[in-house]
């Protein structure tokens, strides 16, 4: 049927079809999502004109430095992700592409991901408070302690939780601050007895930390290869799998002792 057209009459008709197929995949939505670096926030400040940590019952120490708990922002599970979008992420170190489903559980609604978010972030502030007063020796029935982060779901915040809590009970024990003055920033689950968990996000909270003005970052020890892609100059890492483990570093990080790398 074509072999009387010249060839780039040919050519010109063969190109319309994948023209079109292109075109449909531009415009196509795709199951992924856009994360960035998110806010971060300091759980020995005040967050939305409340305190992050609120203690009675106990005497507070007065802290100095900061400790600031650090998170990811992504496009909502209802977003529309196109094929620009993919692959804009995929070049630029400050944004990550991620399936859809590994953001958002499949099958839930926003209301219902909104609730297990904040499901999560109460889980991890009770665990944060036992693993903080375990830590400490203290009896439970001793002290009222009380945590506020607005806006923030998930559980990733609980490793600054219980170390905010510690430095504002018991400081480094030797009455001066775990922070040593600076800003700390990090991320990491934590159960009760203390283990820390890996959270995901990591490189891009990094992103967020360095934004923040923090020179050192804890992180899970198992997501230590990915804290370190894209990792923003001057911000050191410093892997954790305890709650011991943390704060033992924290104090080298002052004494000058050897603190464990990624």
């Amino acid at each position: 049927m074509f072999s009387r057209l010249s060839r780039p009459v040919f050519l010109a008709l063969c190109a319309v079809p994948i023209v079109a197929l292109f075109a449909v995949v531009a415009l196509a939505p795709l199951p992924y999502a856009i994360a960035l670096p998110g806010l971060t926030a300091n759980v020995l400040g005040v967050n939305k004109g409340q305190p992050v940590i609120t203690i009675t019952r106990a005497p507070v120490r007065k802290t100095t430095g900061q400790l600031r708990m650090t998170t990811i922002e992504a496009t909502g599970p209802s977003a529309t992700v196109r094929i620009g979008d993919v692959v804009k992420g995929w070049f630029r170190t400050k944004e990550a592409v991620l399936p859809r489903d590994a953001v958002y559980p499949a099958g839930q609604s926003v209301k219902e991901i909104d609730k297990t978010n904040t499901d999560d972030m109460v889980q991890s502030q009770d665990d944060a408070v036992t693993a903080a007063l375990t830590y400490l020796h203290k009896d439970p029935k001793s002290v009222d302690i009380k945590l506020h982060l607005a806006d923030v779901g998930g559980p990733s915040a609980g490793l600054l939780f219980t170390l905010g809590i510690i430095d504002k009970l018991n400081g480094n024990g030797a009455g001066g601050d775990l922070t040593g003055g600076r800003t700390i920033a990090g991320t990491g689950t934590i159960n009760g007895s203390g283990t820390v968990g890996a959270v995901g996000g990591v490189a891009l909270k990094t992103q967020a930390a360095a934004r923040a003005g923090a020179t050192v970052f804890l992180v899970p020890k198992a997501e230590c290869s990915d804290a370190k892609v894209g990792l923003p100059k001057n911000l050191r890492l410093v892997p954790a799998t305890t709650l011991n483990g943390a704060v033992t570093s924290l104090k080298a990080l002052q004494s000058g002792a050897k603190v464990p790398t990624c």
